[in-house]
């Protein structure tokens, strides 16, 4: 060991920090702890601003040393630690001045330049909504947002009213997909919205029809969705016209620039996930995305985790299969009508959904992107460290599925609106339900 820390000392500083800026922050503090030479290298604060640049993107950099001049400085190894090591959430319902949504569930809500934008879904009463919210909440660049917030409301009818649908983003414009109408019909449609934003903190939508050509999926709603590298977008199961849940995956290429599209069938090679509605697609980066929960062909709510990485010639999908005596309680039960947030530090934030029995949740788990793909190599010493789940500081939030989550550029806040929550029974009814019509932001708690 001395032959080998004394090689490595006769290399130059900057060369030192070369080989650091390489390797993952594991193995930073590992070196850290070989000696005092070794440690002083290893606590470099530009060396650890790199780290966080290089794991969490420029965008999160930049709110984080905001924050960290806003805090007197404090030094970058703390800083990533305290991502890293994220143990707790701050919770707050947004005040709202004026008019305000409706309340509904199996809406769309999602985060573009700056804007919240709502769409559609059910309310009371089997009505599917057509309106479109917005509400300016700025970029996320490391100051909290505003204390009240402004709905306003845009044309509707346009897409026409659904539930069930996905929205996603691709650079500052939406793609809709499908969804379910008042009638119970299935859809099938690809809508573009193109952002326009106007003086005076006002904002608009245009929505066209996107030309994808003669190959689109089956109609179908309750699916789920995620964009990848402003370039794709992916969808994955749902509930089709006969009322069966699908198990197909779909890609949009967008290559275009989104003056059309093209469908294609990927991933139909076994072992494929089950059959479901009311899961998540997330991207985490690259081109991978994670899959998790939903309701299967049986009504069976589930938990399980899949890879799919859409770089490979032919697409598979993969499963994070690992033995459940040694992770139980250290996961989330399985849940349909639940949120997944990719989030800053590497972490799929999970929150709320139902089981079987149609029991709400209030809790929220964070999946460690780093140590699932570990896993996924073959280490099963990360299987511990995989999900965690998190303290709620502040105003709880109450249990609820179907909501709407989005977060902002920094990756710090993520905003949670709407739902089907538990509510007061009456004689008449066999549970109580109602839907949620609040807004509540949701901030990671790190002591910078």
């Amino acid at each position: 060991m001395e032959e080998e820390e004394a090689a490595v000392a006769r290399l130059g500083c900057d060369q030192v920090l070369s080989i650091l800026h390489l390797l993952p922050a594991e193995s930073v503090l590992s070196f850290a702890a070989a000696c005092r030479a070794f440690h002083a290298w290893a606590s470099s604060d530009a060396l650890w601003e790199a780290l966080c640049r290089r794991d969490w993107g420029a965008r999160a950099a930049a709110a984080l040393a905001e924050r960290r001049r806003r805090g007197g400085g404090v030094p970058w190894r703390r800083i990533y630690a305290e991502v890293a090591l994220l143990g707790a959430l701050s919770a707050r319902r947004v005040p709202v001045k004026g008019a305000s949504p409706r309340p509904r569930a199996s809406h769309s809500l999602n985060l573009v330049a700056g804007w919240l934008v709502l769409f559609g879904g059910g309310c009371e009463g089997g009505r599917h909504l057509d309106d479109t919210w917005v509400a300016y909440v700025g970029n996320g660049a490391g100051n909290r947002s505003s204390a009240v917030f402004s709905w306003q409301q845009l044309d509707s009818g346009t897409p026409s009213g659904r539930f069930g649908h996905s929205c996603s983003i691709v650079g500052d414009a939406l793609v809709l997909f499908g969804g379910i109408n008042d009638q119970g019909q299935r859809l099938n449609d690809t809508w573009i919205g193109q952002i326009i934003c106007e003086e005076s903190r006002r904002m608009k939508i245009s929505w066209r029809l996107l030309e994808v050509g003669p190959h689109a999926p089956y109609p179908r709603g309750a699916h789920a969705a995620c964009c990848v590298d402003d370039k794709f977008i992916v969808i994955h199961g749902g509930i089709g016209q006969s009322g069966s849940r699908l198990g197909d995956t779909w890609l949009l290429d967008l290559s275009n620039g989104l003056r059309s599209g093209i469908w294609h069938q990927i991933g139909d090679t076994e072992p494929l996930p089950l059959s479901r509605s009311g899961h998540t697609l997330t991207w985490i980066g690259g081109s991978c995305i994670v899959l998790f929960g939903g309701r299967g062909s049986e009504f069976d709510v589930l938990n399980d985790v899949w890879l799919l990485d859409i770089n490979e010639r032919y697409p598979k999908w993969k499963e994070l299969k690992y033995d459940l005596s040694s992770v139980l309680g250290e996961m989330p039960f399985p849940r349909v009508g639940h949120s997944a947030t990719l989030v800053l530090g590497g972490k799929i934030l999970v929150y709320g959904g139902e089981d079987s029995q149609r029991r709400r949740k209030d809790d929220f788990w964070t999946l460690d992107l780093p140590a699932l793909l570990q896993f996924e190599s073959g280490s099963k010493k990360m299987t511990k460290r995989m999900w965690k789940k998190l303290r709620i500081d502040g105003q709880c939030l109450n249990y609820r599925s179907f909501h709407g989550a989005c977060v902002d550029t920094s990756g710090c806040h993520v905003y949670i609106f709407g739902g089907m929550v538990d509510g007061l029974v009456h004689p008449a009814e066999a549970s109580g339900l109602r839907f949620d019509g609040q807004l509540y932001q949701v901030d990671l708690v790190l002591h910078l």
